[in-house]
């Protein structure tokens, strides 16, 4: 666990990693991703919020999602933005706030088939919370869980008019090869987060590269596992 809680990393004697896609309003990579994951037999974990729930032309993308048998978890509702940026532990919401949008999602996903039996794993929107939000998850019996850092995965959804924010494909591709060189425990145990869509205004997109990117670590003896076995 990080120190607000959330578990980022699996075992990190062995070289398994979990791909995890979190999704709200941008899906356009989902059917690219989808057949990849199904062409090469693996697992992974779609953390998706109330609103990507209730857009029915997701609807095909989530069944999908369930015929394959990969995870799929909360990523709250509305997609809140829990602290501030600057100070992170400054509480933007309330414990109602989050009670309620977190029940909310819940629910959306039961019309899936999908309880908290079945979906103990919470991936916080925008992947930024605190040790308060930690224990409020705790408190609906979930346990929180995070990215592992030290890639670029999570910038797949920049542009460039953000300027040095940016990240093109190639760049967040090389972070990950990068990193497995030189973390003393490689990419053991790793939780990979990328975006099922980021949008228009991006034309690079990383998902394409996915190919590529589960060869390269298949070669290198990795296993990718839905995150719930990850975790065991």
């Amino acid at each position: 666990m990080d120190r607000y809680g959330a578990i980022v990393r699996g075992d990190c004697s062995r070289k398994e990693i979990a791909l995890i896609f979190s999704a709200d309003e941008f899906s356009e990579g989902a059917t690219t991703i989808l057949r990849q994951l199904q062409q090469q037999n693996i697992k992974a974990s779609f953390f998706l919020t109330g609103r990507f729930l209730d857009n029915p032309i997701n609807e095909p993308l989530i069944l999908k999602m369930l015929e394959d048998q990969h995870y799929i978890g909360a990523h709250s509702d509305q997609h809140l933005l829990y602290c501030d940026w600057t100070n992170r532990d400054s509480l933007l919401i309330d414990r109602r706030t989050f009670d309620q949008d977190l029940s909310k999602v819940y629910y959306k996903l039961k019309r899936f088939g999908i309880d908290k039996t079945k979906a103990p794993l919470f991936l916080p929107p925008y992947e930024w919370y605190n040790k308060e939000i930690s224990e409020w998850t705790s408190n609906h019996g979930l346990q929180l869980i995070n990215f592992t850092p030290g890639t670029l995965t999570t910038a797949d959804y920049t542009t460039p008019d953000m300027g040095k924010r940016y990240r093109s494909s190639e760049v967040i591709y090389e972070s990950v090869l990068s990193f497995m060189k030189q973390d003393i425990h490689e990419l053991k145990g790793f939780i990979m987060l990328i975006h099922l869509g980021v949008g228009p205004h991006r034309k690079d997109k990383f998902y394409n590269r996915l190919p590529s990117l589960i060869n390269t670590l298949l070669d290198n003896g990795y296993r990718f596992e839905r995150i719930d076995e990850l975790l065991k």
